[in-house]
């Protein structure tokens, strides 16, 4: 008998040994397993630990395109959800799967809810989640922006430039941190000054690992060192000998997508589009009147 069917019939006999258990998958892929009954369940490769103090209220469904919401709650354990990984922002955003399971029968189980963790918050040694439902998706505006930079990000489908190959990363060691955040690196010297800016930074080692940041800045010492700055400085520390992996940066400029990447068939800006001026103002005051392009 399905699992949810069996389910049905053991909350028919009107005596129950039913439970809540919640798969949390983080974006780095870890899994994680909770569950509001007294004993560690386990199914579908997991194991539900009944030891974190979790819970949730009652899952809001409705019709239509409302958003499902609930919330979760729970202990701070090292063994399962920490505050310095929440702090990090290692659960932003991680899918939630929520059952009801008989826990005397594991196999009879339903799926309650399906979606993703939304805001966390913290305090006095515990967590609460809000669990956002998959139709809030649908409440996102989509569409195509009509603009000269490019709109796509470096590496996807639509720009197609593989990031993977040589000439686009490059692997380094932290010799150095500023008091601002600012990461002086070793090993990355073999390529131009500004190569890295507007690309990544991701960490391969230490407390941070698995973070990764926005290049703001990608300077080149005399001497083959590289200084980068973030745009946002990485919510875990850092330290000295730790291993970061540096992406390419893109500005999204047409003269750059020819000249860097040699990809101008996949382009996704609007390099000749016009100004705003050029519906605003008298063409005698237009900055160029030479009848080319007004960009």
């Amino acid at each position: 008998m399905p699992g949810a069917e069996a389910l049905a019939a053991h909350l028919a006999e009107g005596v129950t040994t039913v439970a809540r258990a919640w798969e949390v998958t983080r974006r780095d892929g870890r899994r994680f397993g909770f569950t509001d009954h007294d004993l560690d369940l386990r199914f579908a490769d997991l194991v539900f630990r009944a030891d974190t103090g979790m819970s949730a209220a009652a899952v809001q469904q409705g019709t239509g395109l409302s958003v499902d919401n609930s919330e979760a709650v729970g202990a701070l354990s090292d063994a399962s959800v920490t505050e310095a990984d929440i702090a990090a922002g290692r659960f932003d955003g991680a899918e939630v799967t929520a059952w009801l399971v008989n826990w005397a029968d594991v196999s009879a189980r339903k799926v309650l809810f399906r979606g993703s963790l939304g805001d966390i918050t913290r305090s006095g040694g515990a967590f609460s989640a809000e669990l956002r439902g998959l139709t809030e998706w649908l409440n996102r505006p989509v569409g195509r922006v009509f603009q000269a930079p490019c709109l796509a990000v470096l590496g996807d489908a639509t720009c197609r430039v593989d990031t993977d190959v040589a000439g686009m990363w490059a692997e380094a060691t932290v010799t150095l941190i500023g008091d601002k955040g600012e990461l002086t690196l070793a090993g990355a010297s073999g390529f131009e000054a500004e190569w890295f800016q507007r690309g990544r930074l991701s960490v391969l080692s230490g407390a941070a690992s698995g973070l990764w940041g926005a290049i703001k800045r990608d300077v080149l010492y005399d001497d083959g060192a590289r200084r980068i700055d973030l745009w946002e400085p990485l919510r875990a520390r850092m330290s000295v000998g730790d291993q970061v992996k540096l992406i390419v940066g893109c500005d999204k400029r047409f003269e750059t997508c020819r000249s860097k990447f040699d990809n101008l068939i996949n382009f996704q800006g609007f390099p000749d589009i016009p100004q705003e001026e050029w519906i605003l103002i008298h063409p005698t005051m237009a900055r160029s009147r030479s009848g080319g392009s007004l960009r």
